[in-house]
Formats: C-alpha cells, structure tokens, sequence
C-alpha cells in the first residue's frame, strides 16, 4: 500500500474542512436555507470536473470542491433540522442526517456495481439539483427569522412546518424567550460556561468520532472481505453500506427512549473490543516487525500456514462488522446532533464551525497519516492504539453528561434546544 494512494482519499477532507469554517460564517450571515442552497454551487462545479477529467490534478480540484461542498452541508443540514423539528422528534431527526449519508453511501456502492467512475460522478450530480429545487419551497428556521426581528416570516415558517391548526405564538414566544439576548458573540464571552462548556464538549466528540479509526478500518473493508471469500470488492462494499444503514437506523428509532450517553457508551465499548481484536488477528499473521516497513496486511506470512491463516479470517469479518456497527449505533449520529443541540444561538455558527473543522481535520490526518502509523507502531499498534481511544470515548461520553442534557431537555417540551444553555452554567 504506498504511501500516495492516501492523498487522493484524504484530500476531500481538506475540501471539507475549509467547507465546515465557510459554512460557520454562511449560516449565520445567509441562513440556514440559502446557506443550503449555495452550496449546491461547488458539489455540481466539482462533479462536472469530475466528469470531464483528463488529468490526476483536475480530479483532485474536482474532490476539493465536492469536500468543501460536504462541509457546508456537514454543518448546515443539522443545524437545520433541529431549529425546524418539533421537541418530540429532534433526536430521531437529528439522526436520521447520519442515515441519509450512509443511505447516500451505500446507494454509490451499489451504482458502482454497474457504473464506470465518470457515470457513476454523472449520477451524483443529480442530488444536489434536487436540494436546490425542494430547498426552494421550504421556510427558513423561525429562529434564525426571530434572531433577524422577522416576526410575521416566523409565523409563517411554523404555520408551514406544524399546520393551521397549533398555537403558533405559543411555541413563537417560547422560542423569543430562548433567544433573548442572543446577537452577537464576543471573544471575552468565552468566559461564560454557556459558551465554553458546550464549544469543548462539541469540539471534544467531533475529535474522538475521527480518533476511532473509523477511516483506517473502512480502508481495509474490501480488502478483508476478500480473504473471507469475497471475491467482487465492489458487493464488499455494499455489504458494509447495508450494515451502517441497517444500524444507522436503528439509532435514530431508539435514540429518544436510551439517550446519547448511554448509545455513546455501548458504541465504544463495542468500537473498542473489534478494533483490539483487529490488532490481534494482524498480529497473529504478521511476522514479527524489527523496522519500521511493513509488508501487505493480509499477505501470509512465513511463520504461520495459509490454513491458519484462513481460521482467523473470521476473526477479521466478525470485527469488521462489529465496528460498523458499534459506530453507526453512537459515534457516528451522535456527535452531529449534540452539535446541534447545544449551542447558544449567538455561538452556533461560530462553534459548529469549529466542530466541523475539527472533525474534517482529523478526518484527513487519521486518513493521509495511517501509512506512517503503520510504520512505527506496526499494524497491530496501530489498531491497539485506536482501541485505546475508543474507551476514552467512553469517559468522554462520559464527560460531556449527554443523558442530563437529553434528560433536561425533554422537561422543557416544547423548548427549542437554545434553552438547553442554563445546563451548563
């Protein structure tokens, strides 16, 4: 595995990283829809390169455009649906964003079955078409139109988003009394435990999320299922689409009734055990690595039979699905919703886009770097060292008191999640 094949899959990330800081500063100053709506701009521009590709730089600018369009969206899309959901359905909404991308996912794994790359690019064009015409008939958030003293375009947002026939002043007032004194966000108001509490507990997940290694194990996915008799990589990769779709959605119907912590918890102990035995079943076939090279992970090795060898597979597939599904049921949803659940109105753009900064970043180094940990810590090491950090998940879970927010937050139905701020004081 040289060490160039790394920089095509991670260079996305940077797109989207850039995208997570534009889309901190569009949310805010645009708004949520148009916010959505323009950022269809780059994933078409970026898809069209694609298309017309002649060179290995143009897909490059091509993936760039596409990341930074993802970060946008990455930022946007929860922050939306949260403010236009009502109290009762938040979290299994805010979940179902995480299903909609592995749903999206999983249908490129199986278009790629049938489609070469430049059609299958032609095909992922259409969505965000699509968003741009559905986006045009929806509302902008009633909060963000009260932030910006639009009273009557508020009204008219919930009466479209909860009917005729609710007390639409009821839940408007509500809303203006959890956005009192919400413009503007100073650096001296990082002080506050308002703002810092929920800005370190957001920035705190969007970093463990990538620290699972969630990018390394998907990396070698393919190629594990075809020592298990896998023999077609591209239905491998269907199989592990349905698997993060099939638990994806199992999140969001249960989220409301167990709670984040208790999701993120589950999700990395389990997180934990398969990446641990990942390190095992590659120590088991690797030989004994005195320098810092490292020969093709699933290449036999001389000090143990190819039979053997073939009883550990099992091993790998069982842990492959363990950690998809250990992630898909918590670290994967879980850390975008609370990011859009817990920030102040005046802090969310600026805070969302420091989570999806950091959650990008880390996305590209755990991505364009694994080739260097491979080499020093070996590839067991290095997957122990991912087991590692998928039980400080669990103390972050921990830490960030996901259920007494979630806790809270159900005694005040009916309250938008800017009322979730006293939590923190």
């Amino acid at each position: 595995m040289p060490v160039c094949d790394s920089f095509p899959q991670s260079v996305v990330t940077l797109g989207a990283a850039a995208g997570g800081v534009l889309g901190g500063y569009a949310v805010d100053k645009l708004g949520r829809k148009l916010s959505l709506m323009l950022c269809s701009v780059p994933y078409i521009f970026g898809f069209m390169i694609i298309i017309s590709a002649h060179n290995v730089w143009m897909l490059y600018c091509g993936r760039i455009l596409t990341g930074l369009a993802s970060g946008v969206t990455s930022l946007v899309v929860p922050v939306y649906i949260s403010e236009i959901s009502h109290s009762k359905v938040r979290g299994t909404l805010g979940s179902c964003v995480q299903l909609m991308v592995v749903t999206g996912i999983l249908g490129a794994y199986v278009a790629g079955i049938a489609l070469e790359w430049r059609w299958l690019a032609v095909l992922c064009s259409f969505p965000p078409c699509l968003m741009v015409i559905f986006m045009s008939f929806m509302p902008e958030t009633p909060r963000y139109l009260l932030n910006r003293n639009k009273h009557p375009e508020a009204i008219a947002a919930l009466k479209f988003l909860r009917g005729p026939h609710v007390d639409h002043e009821w839940e408007l007032r509500q809303i203006e009394t959890s956005a009192e004194e919400q413009h503007g966000l100073s650096l001296a108001e990082f002080k506050s435990p308002s703002i810092y509490k929920p800005f370190f507990i957001g920035v705190a997940l969007m970093f463990f999320q990538q620290a699972t290694g969630i990018n390394a194990v998907m990396f070698y996915a393919e190629t594990i299922f075809e020592e298990a008799s896998f023999k077609d990589s591209r239905m491998a990769s269907v199989v592990v689409g349905s698997i993060q779709v099939c638990f994806t959605a199992v999140a969001a119907l249960i989220i409301d009734k167990t709670g984040r912590k208790v999701l993120l918890c589950v999700s990395g102990i389990v997180m934990a055990i398969s990446t641990a035995a990942f390190g095992f079943y590659f120590k088991m076939i690797l030989p004994n690595q005195n320098n810092s090279s490292h020969p093709d992970l699933l290449t036999t090795p001389n000090c143990i039979s190819s039979v053997a060898e073939h009883d550990l597979t099992w091993l790998a597939v069982v842990s492959l699905g363990l950690f998809i599904t250990g992630f898909a049921l918590g670290w994967g949803p879980i850390p975008w919703l609370v990011m859009s659940e817990i920030f102040p109105l005046k802090a969310r753009g600026f805070s969302s886009g420091a989570c999806v900064l950091t959650n990008w970043l880390m996305a590209f180094l755990v991505t364009k770097e694994f080739n260097d940990l491979m080499d020093v810590l070996t590839s067991y090491g290095t997957f122990w060292l991912f087991s590692a950090f998928c039980i400080l998940n669990r103390q972050t879970a921990e830490w960030t008191r996901a259920e007494l927010i979630w806790f809270s937050f159900r005694l005040l139905q009916g309250t938008l999640t800017c009322d979730l701020v006293p939590l923190f004081g």
